[in-house]
């Protein structure tokens, strides 16, 4: 173990020895294995920082969660003209299903609609989202208050003039001022603040309105105001299944049992969409593994140049220092001891190579997280790959030049060395 320590050593030393009396020249050669290491390395960091901020994003939807509603979230065999002719899902079908659907954790009705401005005295907060749900929403959606709470059953139910207000909603109506009981007015009414939510932030990805600009209210008050068939508004019911029910089977029991609700004959398409979170999650899921194959692929090609720039200076240094492997085998230096000899050589080239690549990598994540609103994030996992790259990469393109090496014959060796 001494001696391989020892070996290690000195072809350390050797490659520190290559680097400074030929900079050029090795500088050119690491660049491949440089521009390699940097190509995959960042590629594989903004996608996993990327993967990171969009699960983050969606964290608040289960990824069981089912949307069900009138509309289908993707393409669809139906026509757009006889979607528009389907039937809204309607108060009624969502306490319907509330009763007679198994495997549900928590359902919510809610609606879409348009946004609105809101008041609280002098000062007006424009373009709000507005979510007139079921007090179920904050079940399904995971909601984090910074102050208050969310509405009860009762106050869902009997439709109070009680609502909740995203935290940018806050800071321009409210700046330094406590919202928990103020009024604020919205469609000619005034409205209790009860809740106060924490800062989300920006998101890539979002099924619906940021919640930092959105305002929550019990939906039997704008059924109250509205009725259930103003065009403005359009219901949704969302559901959260049980972690043991499998999404197929409750698929499967949902449709069937909403076309028995709706009178549906059998041969009689679905007037309704049934869209799983998951399969869009899926999908941005595909989308990551694209990208990073697309990466692997780019450093590839930087990596074949590396590799035979690694293999062409360890070649060289064969043939420069092919005088002094003979003396090292007259004095009874195995093969094997010569071929680990260069072979760790072009494997600490490659590290170098390799560490310069994760440092730039590191000062541009840096650089970009500063800049941007964005966090770019070079994991321990990711430095690990690297090295381990440059490592594979050494080995690779040291092989050859090794063996070549450690099987020159000593006598012809020092001669051609002199």
């Amino acid at each position: 173990m001494i001696l391989y320590f020892r070996l290690l050593k000195e072809s350390f030393a050797f490659a520190m020895n290559a680097l400074r009396n030929n900079k050029l020249r090795t500088m050119l050669s690491l660049l491949g294995v440089t521009i390699g290491i940097f190509s995959i390395i960042a590629v594989l960091t903004a996608v996993d920082s990327l993967d990171k901020k969009i699960k983050s994003d969606i964290s608040g939807l289960d990824n069981r969660s089912i949307f069900l509603f009138k509309y289908c979230f993707g393409p669809s065999e139906v026509p757009d003209w006889k979607v528009e002719q389907f039937p809204d899902v309607t108060f009624d079908e969502y306490n319907f299903l509330k009763s007679n659907l198994d495997g549900v954790e928590a359902i919510t009705y809610q609606l879409f609609t348009n946004n609105e401005n809101i008041k609280y005295q002098d000062k007006t907060a424009s373009s709000v989202s507005v979510k007139p749900c079921t007090f179920e929403y904050a079940d399904v959606e995971k909601l984090d208050f910074k102050e208050g709470r969310f509405f009860n059953e009762q106050e869902s139910n009997s439709g109070r003039n009680v609502i909740i207000i995203g935290s940018e909603i806050a800071e321009s109506l409210f700046e330094n001022e406590n919202p928990i009981d103020k009024e604020i007015r919205l469609y000619g009414q005034r409205f209790v603040v009860i809740g106060v939510l924490k800062k989300v932030g920006d998101r890539m990805v979002s099924f619906g309105p940021n919640p930092d600009t959105t305002i929550y209210l019990p939906v039997n008050k704008i059924r109250g105001m509205f009725g259930d068939n103003n065009p403005q508004f359009t219901p949704l019911i969302l559901i959260k299944p049980t972690k043991d029910v499998e999404l197929e089977d409750i698929k499967a029991e949902l449709i069937q049992k909403l076309r028995v609700k709706r009178g549906l004959k059998s041969g009689e398409i679905d007037n309704f969409f049934v869209n799983l979170l998951k399969g869009a999650t899926d999908q941005i899921d595909a989308i990551i593994s694209e990208m990073n194959i697309i990466g692997w692929v780019i450093a590839g090609f930087s990596f074949l140049v590396g590799g035979f720039g690694i293999a062409n200076i360890m070649f060289v240094s064969v043939k420069e220092r092919t005088s002094l492997i003979g003396i090292q085998k007259s004095l009874g230096a195995k093969n094997k001891f010569i071929l680990f000899q260069f072979l760790f050589e072009a494997i600490v080239l490659c590290v170098i190579g390799g560490i310069i690549g994760l440092i730039i990598v590191w000062l541009l994540s840096v650089i970009l997280t500063s800049a941007l609103d964005f966090e770019f994030v070079l994991s321990f996992s990711n430095i690990m790959l690297g090295t381990l790259l440059s490592i594979g990469v050494g080995i690779i393109s040291g092989i050859l030049p090794a063996i070549s090496a450690s099987n020159l014959d000593p006598v012809e060796a020092i001669r051609s060395g002199m």
